[in-house]
């Protein structure tokens, strides 16, 4: 049976949204499961919802679509659809599939669904499966560790390794891999990533201030600035 991908389109302009909305109803595979009219408004759907595609413009209000990709690494396959040509690089940097051009044709259209569904048949996290995991596994010292997803409290970015530290641990193990790597493993749901350097079980948070975090284990953790909005999103 053929995958329907739950497509997510993200502009602040109306007609924007008709013409994507337009170009998703030709293709049996797609399916508009939603429409966000800025950055805000589609951080809190991505941290409410599954999707598997977003159709991602760049200039928008507050949060632009460059900054939303750099607050939503664990973020669905993302096409940029803009009118600017300025900004291709820091969508690719920021693992873009796609950069459409407005207006977007019907055989610009078509490439960047063919380039997605053979992202999802190639890629070693299937569509299947992707979401549905409640384990990390890494290994230290030789050996795999499969680790409860609810029983991590936050994770702490040591340049290329990082610290995880868990309800079930006495001391934090160090294993290798960035937040940027490892995000892709963890449920967006659940996590939310609060400085360059952390990455926190939402569940485990104490309380919760401007600056700061107070999580389970009675560690206090750094809120970053841009960082902020994301946090006050999840918790809206």
């Amino acid at each position: 049976m053929a995958f329907t991908y739950r497509c997510l389109i993200i502009d602040d302009e109306s007609p924007a949204h008709k013409a994507l909305i337009s170009h998703i109803s030709k293709y049996d595979e797609l399916e508009h499961s939603g429409s966000a009219f800025s950055g805000m408004e589609a951080l809190k759907m991505l941290n409410a919802n599954q999707y598997d595609i977003i159709f991602l413009d760049i200039n928008m209000p507050v949060i632009s679509g460059v900054e939303l990709m750099e607050l939503q690494p664990n973020r669905p396959l993302t096409i940029v659809t803009t009118a600017y040509s300025d900004f291709a690089l820091s969508a690719y940097q920021n693992d873009a599939i796609d950069y459409l051009l407005k207006p977007i044709s019907p055989d610009k259209f078509a490439k960047a669904i063919e380039k997605a569904k053979t992202f999802f048949s190639g890629n070693s996290l299937k569509k299947e499966t992707s979401t549905n995991s409640k384990t990390l596994s890494y290994r230290i010292n030789g050996q795999t560790v499969d680790m409860p997803l609810e029983d991590i409290i936050y994770i702490e970015s040591l340049g290329n390794y990082m610290k995880l530290y868990s309800t079930k641990l006495n001391l934090p193990h160090i294993i290798y891999g960035s937040l940027s790597s490892i995000s892709s493993e963890i449920d967006s749901t659940n996590f939310v990533q609060v400085h360059r350097s952390f990455i926190v079980n939402a569940g485990k948070i104490s309380s919760v201030t401007s600056k700061n975090l107070t999580m389970s284990n009675g560690e206090n953790i750094p809120v970053g600035r841009k960082y902020q909005i994301l946090l006050d999103s999840f918790f809206k």
